[in-house]
């Protein structure tokens, strides 16, 4: 495959960024998109030119660190994560561009590299549960309902790719916020904190300068992980909820 690249390239957060364009030959169907964008690198490097940054580890679908917006739809035209799209996906000759995550949240370190952070911190305002120092306790010492666990683990599934900030109008991280507190609020490990939680997480959002959610639902269309659009009303209620409690 012959493909034309048209590249987002910003040397760093305070530079002018702008697309530029290259040209790849000899791209196998089978390379998924992080062989695709080594293969430039490395044409790149021996012509003595600044390779194009971008985030990746495991490229295996499970940490979410393969973040960029192709063609306009953040993670490309499959549902699921960069390194897992394959160019098969893509016709010969086709034209592809590729920008970083575009979030006010997310500002750009370098090319397609975005500082991400502010992800870690909502987690850090209340993404933690209560456990007592000592041995593990009893699996079953804590029964928990079919119900519950499933939903649990639905939620848990999130891997803070950002692709719902990056694909939402006004890039709200209320997808990934509700994925994170409904994970722990629905178990019974999670419930001392279980108010706190919700209030501090979403107050952690809104002070990173995330937008606000109007249910587009474009963060549940494009998350590779299928987080559902209800958690983002489920979450709403658990603030509801801790809202009245705190004001009483």
């Amino acid at each position: 495959m012959r493909l034309t690249l048209r590249v987002w390239r910003q040397k760093n957060a305070d530079a002018p960024g702008t697309m530029v364009t290259y040209d790849v030959d000899g791209v196998s169907r089978d390379m998924s998109f992080l062989e695709m964008l080594d293969t430039l690198n490395e044409e790149l490097i021996l012509r003595g030119e600044d390779p194009v940054a971008f985030d990746h580890d495991c490229r295996e679908g499970i940490c979410g660190a393969c973040s960029m917006v192709i063609d306009g739809e953040a993670h490309g035209p499959e549902r699921t994560t960069t390194c897992q799209l394959h160019m098969r996906a893509f016709q010969d000759g086709a034209t592809i561009d590729i920008e970083p995550w575009r979030a006010a949240a997310f500002p750009v370190v370098k090319d397609l590299v975005v500082d991400r952070s502010a992800f870690d911190r909502i987690i850090q305002a209340g993404g933690y549960i209560s456990a007592p120092t000592g041995s593990a306790p009893e699996a079953h010492a804590t029964p928990v309902p079919k119900a519950d666990a499933d939903a649990a683990f639905e939620h848990a599934e999130c891997i803070g790719c950002g692709a719902c900030v990056a694909a939402c109008p006004n890039g709200s991280a209320m997808l990934f916020t509700s994925a994170k507190v409904n994970h722990l609020n629905v178990l019974p490990q999670g419930a001392p904190e279980r108010e706190t939680r919700v209030l501090d997480m979403v107050a952690q959002m809104d002070a990173e300068g995330f937008g606000g959610c109007t249910l587009a639902g474009e963060c549940a269309t494009v998350c590779p992980k299928g987080i559902p659009l209800p958690s983002i009303s489920a979450m709403n209620k658990e603030w509801l909820r801790a809202a009245r409690r705190r004001a009483v």
